[in-house]
């Protein structure tokens, strides 16, 4: 078992809780867990199995969520994306491939990762992945009865969202992890995902027919799914198969 090294790491007036585990060299792979009661403690498995085949894993908190500090109703997609960053920055190795894994809400973090680094990443999982409206992007979540809420509850308001046109130019590997049953994310929006990611990537779509949405439980307690996704995503992260990457900007991905 991956040792594993806990710390947190200052950011626009909040300490994030994180954790990393394994080696740099082979892929920095970064987990991001979901919205509502979501934390980076259910992925800890994921985290030690990425370590275990030789990558520098890490995973954290998102402000207002579990160790983190912070109010959940502060929190946005913006800092979400913000806050990503400056965690990886700090911590990634920065001469790494990346490799990045995103559970619901974090499928639109992911996809603004991507867009700001890149051929950097040799990878992307996402697990029922959500996207969003760019006119959300910037708003705080609240109590569930704000502006985000109205937005993200407009029927087809996720279909203009950036995060498809990100993932439809993405030549990567992809993998989709897609639960039988998901009583979050319409199944519209999944078809959405996997159609951008099927336009350019080495794309793969991961069945768990007895699965729900909360996949970051299912593959804490599947090992064997938890295994068969994590070499689903590390064929790509080989380092000796890399290109280099280009300049990085940093655009406003909303």
């Amino acid at each position: 078992m991956a040792e594993l090294s806990c710390f947190t790491h200052d950011h626009d007036g909040e300490r994030l809780s994180a954790v990393a585990a394994g080696p740099p060299g082979r892929a920095t792979v970064l987990l991001l867990h979901g919205a509502g009661n979501g934390s980076k403690e259910r992925l800890l498995p994921l985290l030690e199995e990425f370590a275990a085949q030789g990558c520098r894993a890490l995973a954290f908190d998102f402000s207002g969520h579990g160790e983190s500090s912070g109010r959940l109703a502060e929190l946005s997609l913006r800092r979400r994306y913000e806050q990503a960053v400056a965690l990886l920055d700090a911590h990634g190795p920065a001469d790494d491939p990346l490799v990045l894994v995103g559970f619901s809400m974090s499928g639109q973090t992911v996809a603004d990762l991507l867009r700001l680094h890149g051929r950097r990443v040799a990878a992307v999982g996402l697990c029922a992945p959500a996207v969003y409206s760019p006119a959300a992007w910037d708003l705080p979540f609240e109590d569930g009865r704000g502006r985000f809420s109205a937005i993200i509850r407009t029927p087809d308001s996720w279909r203009d969202s950036p995060a498809l046109r990100v993932y439809a130019a993405y030549e990567g590997r992809a993998v989709l992890a897609v639960p039988g049953t998901d009583a979050v994310i319409p199944p519209a929006v999944t078809q959405a995902v996997q159609d951008a990611l099927k336009a350019r990537a080495a794309y793969t779509r991961l069945e768990l027919p007895d699965a729900t949405h909360q996949l970051g439980l299912w593959f804490r307690d599947h090992p064997e799914d938890r295994r068969q996704f994590v070499a689903a995503l590390l064929t790509a992260a080989d380092p000796d198969a890399r290109q280099p990457p280009p300049p990085r900007t940093r655009p406003a991905p909303g």
